[in-house]
């Protein structure tokens, strides 16, 4: 007997618990609902905002099309495009106050008539018209592109010719240091033996002398220039640049024959002995 109460009386805190975890449910779900249904609520309340907001952007926008319209009507009554405002609506309207303002003004009979010569007499008439203007801008723009093109190719010839005009200053700057230093300098043959002496060379040799005259310069010029590199660098590194050289050792002899003797002299000691001495023996067949 005492087994049942104690059974029974386990049965009754359970039944008990699980009431109490039902009831902290059921609240926590109240209170859920309710944190819900407020969130619902605020939605509800931004939704009208912009349902208003809508409403009103509407609203103006409907308005300002109307105006704009309201505004083109009178601009066409006002301008009388086709007689309309003349012949249909002044008769209505030039006895109603304000209104008659958009009405097209016609205060003396020759007013009249310039204003009827020079208006159209229909809508179609105004159209073609203005189909008329567009091409005329139409051509004109196509004017001043074609005017543009011209300007920028005249400036390229310009440009193209200043190079042969420049040519000929720095030929003539040549020519005339040339006669005050050689021709005409203290010890020199005189400008008739300079003649006599073009005189005898045939166009074909005096053009070939000259362009190996140029070509020499430049070549120099380069051979300066990569000498000067050269210099800069540490002997070991050109060292090895000009060992590397074994199939242009007079490029090389040339090249080192431009340096001072001490830069010259850093490098090929730093070189292959071998190399050196190919080198050494080119720069001076002699030897």
């Amino acid at each position: 007997m005492a087994e049942a109460d104690k059974t029974k009386e386990v049965n009754i805190k359970q039944l008990k618990q699980e009431k109490k975890a039902l009831k902290q449910e059921q609240k926590a779900q109240k209170k859920e609902a309710k944190k819900r249904a407020k969130e619902i609520a605020i939605q509800e309340a931004e939704l009208s905002e912009d349902s208003a907001g809508s409403t009103i952007s509407t609203f103006i926008m409907i308005s300002f099309i109307i105006i704009f319209w309201i505004a083109i009507l009178c601009a066409l009554v006002k301008l009388d495009v086709g007689g309309f405002g003349t012949n249909v609506l002044k008769p209505i309207l030039k006895d109603i106050p304000i209104v008659n303002y958009i009405l097209p003004s016609t205060s003396n009979s020759g007013t009249d008539t310039a204003d009827s010569n020079s208006g159209y007499s229909s809508i179609s008439e105004a159209v073609a018209q203005i189909k008329d203007l567009e091409l005329q801008l139409q051509q004109a723009q196509a004017d001043n592109l074609t005017s543009t093109d011209e300007i920028t190719t005249l400036k390229a010839e310009v440009a193209r010719l200043q190079t042969f005009e420049d040519n000929q200053v720095e030929f003539q700057r040549i020519k005339t240091q040339f006669y005050e230093e050689v021709v005409y300098a203290e010890n020199g043959p005189g400008a008739d033996a300079y003649a006599k002496y073009y005189a005898s060379m045939d166009p074909t040799t005096a053009d070939y002398l000259y362009k190996q005259v140029v070509q020499q310069q430049a070549a120099t010029k380069e051979l300066q220039d990569y000498a000067a590199t050269y210099s800069s660098m540490k002997p070991k590194q050109a060292a090895a640049i000009f060992e590397a050289m074994t199939d242009n050792l007079d490029l090389a002899a040339q090249i080192l024959g431009l340096m001072d003797a001490q830069t010259r002299g850093n490098i090929m000691g730093a070189m292959n002995a071998t190399v050196a001495a190919q080198i050494t023996k080119i720069m001076d067949p002699n030897s």
